[in-house]
């Protein structure tokens, strides 16, 4: 069965053309939408969390022969976890690609970050049992891309980076704050300010609280640092 418009679309967007599309099909399937005939991608996103695992610690092993196991143990943990998987989603278009139930659709699952996180993993997974783990590995490469190559205060936790920031400053953590919600209720957008306790504030919004602390996070850092240039 050929694949949709959408999904020749994302194929072309992650750079690999499937042999086997039911692999595809059933990574981008949400389980609001599955039944016994349509098979929903958890399974795919337990191999593809293992794979993706392996070309990471085998990428970052080879990248820095000098690096002691508990910075590439944080290096490791950053480009794994389920915010940059997310990130990584995002940036392919995987979004549009899913196959979600409408209660799922109608409350914004095509930007919730466990949804696409779960998805991008499971596609990894159907890559790998459609062409092989060379195959895989030069997707996850691919689709990772710079992120390899950051360092590790930018691979950090914004969130974390930021407290620990203060903290060497003998500040108080840092206190986020709601400041604004907009949409509708099924997709709301949070506004979230984080502030320091010398002043220092930033804000950005997102479609989870979460994630929009820590788009604040990461711009009050910058800031920071470029105030520090």
């Amino acid at each position: 069965m050929r694949l949709s418009t959408e999904l020749e679309a994302f194929c072309a967007r992650i750079g690999h053309r499937f042999a086997r599309p039911d692999l595809l099909r059933q990574a981008l399937t949400h389980a609001s939408i599955a039944t016994p005939a349509r098979l929903d991608n958890q399974r795919l996103e337990f191999l593809g969390d293992r794979v993706l695992g392996l070309v990471m610690a085998e990428a970052l092993h080879a990248a820095d022969p000098a690096a002691r196991e508990g910075t590439l143990a944080r290096r490791y943990n950053a480009l794994v976890r389920k915010e940059t998987c997310a990130e990584v989603a995002r940036d392919c278009g995987l979004g549009n690609a899913l196959r979600l139930g409408r209660s799922e659709m109608l409350s914004g699952g095509r930007r919730k970050e466990a949804i696409l996180a779960d998805a991008l993993e499971a596609v990894i997974a159907a890559v790998y049992l459609d062409a092989g783990f060379d195959t895989a590995r030069a997707l996850v490469l691919r689709l990772w891309g710079t992120r390899l190559k950051r360092s590790d205060t930018d691979l950090r936790d914004a969130k974390t980076a930021l407290q620990e920031w203060a903290q060497a400053r003998g500040q108080t953590p840092p206190v986020y704050t709601e400041t604004g919600r907009d949409g509708p209720d099924h997709a709301p957008v949070f506004t979230i300010e984080v502030r320091l306790a010398s002043g220092q504030a930033a804000s950005a919004s997102a479609s989870a609280k979460r994630q929009a602390e820590q788009a604040a996070a990461t711009t009050l850092l910058r800031r920071l640092e470029d105030a520090n240039d």
